[in-house]
């Protein structure tokens, strides 16, 4: 591990001030993605700014105009076991409950999960299907990035020097929505995943699904016809209609993790598994 500047800031804009006159410093929140790029070198930071002292951040889930704000510390066992998202927001607490292993949940935040930008990332799925907002202070002042903004490529965001995360924020659903996460990994436990995928069915019949490990960013893509949600259609219709969104899906031939044939085809498998159950769920919320 190479030598770094440690700081720990007491608050957001000792950080902000930091980061903007740094441009090789590193977050560290939870430090699960960090620690180990740290020691095996693909990752170099001058210094690295511990945020946990921060007053202004913290790992609290507020509501907010019936939805959600997520401080910048809410661990993955804290999102996984609040009862609140298990009900509303299915998917996430389901992305979260599969993060790494216990202890890297226990440590892991979900505002890292999401600057890490990993295209395998479990959380990002769920948070692109309920239309997250990540609230960042930087140099300018306050802003807010609707998720589908916020990745760019593998390990590549679109926030700026200097800027931190505040909070993400997840609206309140506009009517009665079954949702839930799948994924696929080559062994079970704490491997990251061949495919990830998050789908939610709103009781209009709009289906939206994000799915990553499949291309540089995790990608959203909606079904508006009611096509994908109906009753009455069968799988053989739907393949057609999921293969059209999934158009946008290009895994990497040089991953160790599995072909990009077989990523394909797990890809309409989970497609297929995911809006069985979301539809099932937004069923049992009607009942």
């Amino acid at each position: 591990m190479r030598p770094f500047a440690f700081l720990q800031p007491q608050s957001v804009r000792e950080v902000v001030d930091h980061l903007a006159a740094d441009p090789d410093a590193r977050i560290l929140a939870g430090g699960t993605d960090l620690i180990i790029g740290l020691r095996d070198g693909s990752v170099r930071a001058s210094s690295v700014v511990d945020v946990k002292r921060v007053g202004e951040l913290d790992g609290n889930i507020r509501a907010i105009d019936g939805g959600l704000a997520f401080g910048a510390l809410t661990s993955m066992t804290d999102i996984a076991a609040d009862e609140r998202v298990r009900t509303a927001w299915t998917a996430l607490a389901e992305g979260a409950a599969v993060v790494g292993s216990v202890q890297i949940r226990n440590r892991a935040t979900l505002a890292g999960n999401a600057c890490n930008a990993s295209p395998a990332a479990d959380t990002t799925p769920a948070l692109l299907i309920f239309e997250a907002v990540v609230v960042v202070m930087g140099p300018d002042g306050e802003r807010r990035i609707p998720i589908d903004e916020l990745f760019v490529r593998s390990r590549t965001t679109t926030l700026r020097r200097g800027e931190v995360v505040l909070r993400i924020e997840i609206p309140a659903p506009s009517g009665r929505v079954g949702s839930t996460h799948a994924r696929r990994t080559r062994r079970r436990g704490h491997d990251l995943a061949s495919v990830t995928i998050a789908c939610s069915v709103h009781e209009s019949g709009e289906t939206r699904l994000a799915f990553g490990s499949v291309g540089p960013r995790p990608i959203l893509v909606r079904d508006d016809t009611g096509m994908l949600a109906a009753a009455e259609t069968d799988d053989a219709e739907r393949l057609p209609i999921l293969d059209r969104l999934f158009a946008e899906a290009a895994p990497s031939p040089r991953s160790m993790r599995a072909s990009p044939e077989y990523r394909q085809a797990m890809l309409r498998v989970l497609g297929l598994r995911a809006i069985a159950v979301a539809r099932e769920r937004v069923a049992g919320a009607a009942a």
